[in-house]
């Protein structure tokens, strides 16, 4: 797809998402509800990882945490437990690891550091300083728990536009504007951008309308894909503006 190309616009809702997939193969071996649930692993640990922090425990434990979470997830039944009418993504992680954290992490001796093979890899020493950086943030866990969530789909969000620029050729383009996805319009030099560019005012002008446009409609498909098929994404929106702007 080129990103400077006039964009249709998506549907109201989107079927078969990530999670969807998850949940309707959930009681079944499935490869496709497999290979959806590790995505949905890899993209989403930072916000659980930032919970447990919020929650007292040391980075050491926190990493021993949420990686024995993850084990838990991917190895037991637990989405049997999934309640489908609610549609979200977010909140049945959210309930599954207070669960855990709970009733089951003190228990959970077996797999400790150096205790086996992490199934889900992540980077502790960036999700360490990632969570310093973010620390003067004076939320509760759960609070920052959905800030962080959303700050993950605006990063994913973000990882797509880059890579649709750098498939169209135009990586430099994506360097030259991604500066302007958060700018208040009239923050936004465009005298500058079109310098950037290469071109006059007027295309770079088009040039940042398109991306600003394209950048909201794959975050909306990030959201979709946290939710079943025909759930309310504009709630799910309104839930997450809300909790980026208590930060």
């Amino acid at each position: 797809m080129n990103p400077s190309s006039t964009n249709t616009a998506l549907p109201k809702t989107f079927p078969r998402t990530r999670w969807s997939v998850v949940l309707a193969a959930r009681r079944a071996s499935s490869d496709e509800s497999a290979a959806a649930l590790d995505a949905i692993c890899r993209a989403y640990w930072y916000p659980l990882y930032t919970y447990v922090r919020r929650s007292g425990q040391s980075s050491h434990d926190a990493q021993d945490l949420t990686q024995e979470f993850f084990r838990r997830l991917l190895e037991k039944r637990w989405l049997d437990s999934a309640d489908r009418n609610k549609g979200r993504l977010r909140t049945f992680l959210i309930v599954a690891l207070k669960n855990f954290m709970r009733n089951e992490w003190r228990r959970a001796t077996t797999q400790r550091r150096g205790g086996g093979q992490a199934p889900v890899p992540f980077d502790t020493a960036f999700a360490e300083s990632r969570y310093a950086a973010d620390a003067a943030a004076a939320l509760d866990a759960d609070a920052e728990f959905d800030r962080q969530w959303a700050m993950t789909l605006l990063n994913l969000t973000v990882a797509r536009l880059q890579a649709e620029f750098a498939a169209a050729g135009k990586p430099g383009d994506f360097e030259a504007l991604k500066g302007c996805l958060m700018a208040g319009r009239g923050a936004i030099d465009y005298p500058a951008v079109a310098r950037r560019l290469g071109i006059h005012e007027g295309a770079a002008r088009v040039a940042v309308h398109r991306l600003r446009k394209r950048f909201r409609e794959v975050y909306r498909e990030e959201i979709s894909q946290t939710l079943t098929d025909g759930a309310d994404v504009e709630d799910e929106l309104r839930h997450l503006a809300a909790a980026l702007a208590q930060g």
